[in-house]
């Protein structure tokens, strides 16, 4: 069996398998294979792997280096189905993606600069460009922090993300403000 670095981070009030794409197959049949034995999908519990039996721990974020100039990184995001064999790569997460630039810098993918550093990442899924601003203190990425968010014990350090090409929403009857910069954490 071959060893796949694995690094397990939470963003938001998610958690998951943060890899890098060079060390996984490039077909996606075996990709998906191998992701759904990391996480052990098919069992209600997901024994045999570490996904946690739930649908907010099952998550594996795929991150490499981008071939596109405007961005550092590419994410792929794979929610792994808990009750079956398939892993569905068509939505974003949100709460993932905030864990991408941590994990970018901490992999050598880009350099820290000091005191936040700015990641900017395309997302695979959606085509959407996003910036994460990650606090990376004497460039060293900092992962403990006073930001909270719903959901989630504790505090952790404050991750922005700008969304720099987000499809605007359809009218509706009320108005709504377009809200491009969230506010998530990320701890290991």
């Amino acid at each position: 069996m071959k060893k796949i670095p694995c690094v397990m981070m939470r963003g938001g009030t998610s958690r998951g398998a943060f890899l890098l794409a060079e060390h996984l197959p490039e077909d996606q049949t075996q990709r998906d294979k191998i992701l759904m034995a990391i996480m052990g999908s098919g069992n209600d519990l997901e024994i045999d792997g570490i996904g946690g039996g739930n649908p907010l721990t099952s998550k594996v974020a795929i991150i490499s280096r981008s071939s596109d100039p405007r961005a550092d990184v590419d994410y792929l995001f794979a929610q792994v189905i808990v009750h079956e064999q398939r892993v569905d790569t068509t939505p974003n997460c949100g709460n993932m993606l905030s864990g991408v630039g941590a994990f970018a810098i901490e992999n050598g993918l880009i350099a820290a600069t000091s005191p936040v550093t700015r990641v900017r990442i395309r997302n695979v899924n959606t085509g959407t460009f996003i910036e994460a601003d990650v606090q990376t203190p004497n460039g060293v990425v900092e992962y403990e922090g006073s930001a909270r968010i719903d959901g989630v014990p504790g505090t952790a350090a404050p991750v922005a993300l700008t969304f720099l090409n987000a499809p605007e929403p359809k009218p509706e009857k009320s108005s709504r403000r377009i809200i491009r910069l969230i506010i998530l954490t990320m701890s290991r």
